[in-house]
């Protein structure tokens, strides 16, 4: 049992981040983005179905609909950033040990309603047409 209050799911992911800054500081500027795009993928591809194909298919949405925001992993899950500020992100439901995956936008979103209220996350456990369409919306009202 943890004395500082932090999970060892929550330990795990500090670890992941902290290894990602070194990476990227290690990486200089020279084809960083490649190889963030390169970790996100393959994070990706660490992932157990159905979390694989959720995150592959939201991987695509966000590459095809902001090619302004640059992938990257944030707390070890694949994310998405404009000028290196993390605008949405995904985190898969088996690596948190939860019943579905994530999809979420950061404050750097463009999101905010009309009447004081929007969402931030949203419970992933299919991406039916319809909900592809939606995340498809989101992420461009999240850049634009």
């Amino acid at each position: 049992m943890s004395t500082n209050g932090f999970s060892e799911e929550e330990r795990a992911a500090m670890r992941e981040r902290a290894a990602e800054l070194k990476t990227e500081a290690s990486r200089g500027r020279g084809g960083k983005a490649a190889a963030e795009e390169l970790d996100v993928l393959s994070k990706i591809a660490e992932m157990a179905m159905p979390d694989r194909a959720a995150a592959e298919r939201i991987h695509a949405i966000v590459t095809t609909n902001a090619p302004e925001l640059g992938p990257k992993l944030w707390y070890g899950q694949p994310a998405y950033a404009r000028k290196g500020k993390v605008v949405c992100f995904f985190r898969s439901g088996d690596v948190d040990k939860e019943r579905y995956s994530t999809f979420g936008f950061t404050p750097e979103a463009r999101l905010d309603g009309g009447d004081g209220l929007w969402p931030t996350s949203y419970a992933v456990t299919e991406l039916s047409d319809a909900a592809e369409k939606t995340i498809t919306e989101l992420v461009r009202r999240a850049v634009g």
